[in-house]
């Protein structure tokens, strides 16, 4: 029976990393396609217009150079040059597993991005921000390259001394580069939340399928079982 339905075999040995799976993945991307479904038969939240108007109003020159700053760091040429800095110290350590852990956790993010052509969704244009963009605001490539970045450094170190650094920074930097996106009136913030979402859902189940036991679930569901070590 288990032969002729190696799926279900699946389900009954690794009820937790299916569990994880759903809700590392298939939650946060329902979030994103319901985001993204209001916003196509909708335009958009109420709430929305109501944050950023709320955003703008503690606008001071210090805060002005952050969020320039924070959304310089998160644009595609930073998060490229910092992608090709840490993958390049990866392959140094000869951690290649970690390495390409890293590109396809950008990469998916950069590819989920297209849903931008999809949804067509206008940029706000509640005031003259300090930093215009012309291409379509669903959902924010900033906040998806960012998150992504930083769930996947937070998967690399969490089983390190380093993890809880890791972590904080890591975090922080996320959290700056979404609230830059905001501050300069750019995105809405389902925008952002929608990115962070997608991402997060992205690098988990590509951390997940890279655990232990990846290939040995591979040999399962195609129906041979795998080599005893």
């Amino acid at each position: 029976m288990t032969s002729r339905f190696p799926f279900l075999k699946v389900l009954r040995q690794h009820r937790t990393l299916v569990f994880l799976l759903a809700l590392c993945i298939v939650l946060p991307l329902f979030l994103f396609w319901k985001i993204a479904e209001d916003i196509y038969k909708k335009g958009g939240f109420h709430g929305d217009r109501v944050l950023l108007e709320r955003l703008h109003s503690y606008t001071t020159p210090f805060l002005n150079t952050l969020a320039l700053t924070f959304s310089h760091l998160g644009g595609p040429l930073s998060m490229g040059v910092l992608t090709a800095l840490i993958v390049s110290a990866l392959l140094l350590l000869r951690q290649r597993r970690a390495a390409v852990f890293l590109l396809l956790s950008l990469g998916g993010a950069v590819a989920l991005n297209i849903f931008k052509l999809v949804v067509q969704r206008q940029r706000p244009d509640l005031w003259l921000s300090l930093a215009p963009e012309s291409d379509f605001s669903f959902p924010s490539g900033h906040a998806m390259g960012s998150a992504a970045l930083a769930a996947a450094i937070i998967c690399l170190t969490w089983e390190t001394r380093w993890r809880w650094g890791a972590l904080i920074l890591s975090t922080l930097f996320a959290i700056g580069v979404c609230w830059s996106r905001l501050y300069l009136g750019v995105h809405y913030p389902s925008d952002i939340l929608a990115g962070v979402v997608a991402s997060v859902a992205w690098v988990s189940g590509l951390h997940l399928l890279f655990g232990t036991r990846r290939l040995e679930m591979l040999a399962l569901l195609s129906g041979n079982p795998p080599p005893h070590t």
